[in-house]
């Protein structure tokens, strides 16, 4: 337990955008909560919406779970017109600037950013918002600005110059000083982080506590990602890929992510036969409470790294495909071969794939 367990429910505000970033707040307060402590005790679980009503829909049910763990969840409409922004970052300004702590999901958020300039917290943590963790704590250890791994290089756009001074500010306010301490919540592989900052195991013990053991299925079941909707993968290697993963393993079901678009998986509905699948919770909590197959077959992404922690004990076995070279797009960023064989290999307790083939 971390050493600042004592006072997790005291004047702490956390700040999330997806399901899994809220999952892992709760995660994050449930390893910090002190012996005895009423739940959710002075813990302001702030829900900044986006607008993909599929995320939406999750964070809903995400939320419920919140408020019956006792906590206090704030919904803002953040993204709800031109004014929304100015409205809800006025409407938390009074919570910012008393604030003890932030929790935050997403520090490459340019709205968690700029609340970040407003708060004077002196103590900063970040939980998991998937792998970008291990992105994020890479660059604030090399000192550099914070930009998502799949986002190409090259001379910023007129918004990033924009938002520099803000990009900065926040980039200063997570470097832990004599002032501030920053930890990172998170079940990534991070085999080292910049001085002073704190690395905590996230070991999904909330989870494994408030749901399952789930019932094990015979079959295997493939889980998507959006690597095609953020431009990484080709579409009809993609559809090839998961046509052959599903076909050499039995996978009948596919797990959709998030944001995968409805056009993508009316294709591959048609073209593997796959059951698609919308969760309504984050996979680990799907996975958790069953009925989950007794292989679950993924390409490089987050689960990788949380489903055999959320399954511990199950005896459900995870795969993890990988991404040949050959499936990326001319437009992918040129650090992405690399990222995605780091989050194959880093992975823990998940038997290993080779890239398949086209059928």
């Amino acid at each position: 337990m971390s050493p600042r367990a004592g006072s997790a429910g005291s004047s702490t505000l956390a700040f999330v955008e997806s399901p899994v970033q809220l999952l892992n707040v709760l995660e994050w307060a449930h390893a910090h909560a002190p012996d005895g402590a009423a739940p959710g005790a002075g813990f302001t679980l702030v829900v900044l919406s986006p607008n993909d009503p599929m995320t939406r829909g999750q964070l809903r049910r995400m939320a419920e779970l919140a408020r019956d763990e006792g906590h206090a969840v704030r919904w803002e409409e953040a993204r709800g017109g031109t004014t929304a922004p100015f409205h809800t970052i006025g409407g938390l300004a009074p919570l910012l600037r008393r604030a003890r702590r932030i929790v935050m999901g997403d520090p490459f958020s340019r709205y968690v950013q700029l609340l970040l300039t407003i708060t004077r917290a002196r103590d900063l943590v970040v939980v998991d918002d998937g792998t970008a963790t291990m992105e994020f704590v890479a660059q604030l250890a090399r000192g550099e600005r914070l930009v998502r791994w799949h986002r190409r290089g090259g001379r910023p756009g007129p918004r990033d110059v924009l938002f520099a001074p803000v990009s900065a500010s926040a980039r200063r306010r997570l470097t832990p000083g004599d002032r501030r301490s920053v930890e990172v919540f998170s079940s990534m592989p991070i085999e080292s982080a910049p001085d002073g900052v704190t690395i905590t195991a996230n070991d999904f013990s909330w989870t494994r506590a408030r749901f399952g053991p789930p019932r094990i299925t015979k079959g295997a079941d493939l889980v998507g990602t959006s690597l095609v909707e953020t431009g990484v993968v080709d579409p009809d290697r993609y559809l090839d890929a998961v046509r052959a993963l599903a076909g050499t393993h039995g996978a009948t079901r596919y797990f959709a992510h998030r944001r995968e678009s409805a056009d993508k998986l009316h294709r591959l509905a048609a073209g593997t036969g796959l059951e698609i699948v919308r969760p309504d919770l984050p996979l680990e909590l799907i996975a958790r409470r069953g009925p989950i197959g007794r292989t679950i077959l993924s390409f490089p992404s987050t689960v990788v790294h949380t489903l055999p922690l959320a399954l511990a004990g199950t005896g459900v076995r995870v795969a993890v495909c990988d991404i040949d070279p050959a499936w990326l797009t001319e437009n992918a960023s040129p650090r992405a071969q690399g990222f995605l064989s780091g989050v194959t290999g880093t992975a823990r307790d998940v038997h290993r794939l080779s890239a398949v083939s086209a059928i």
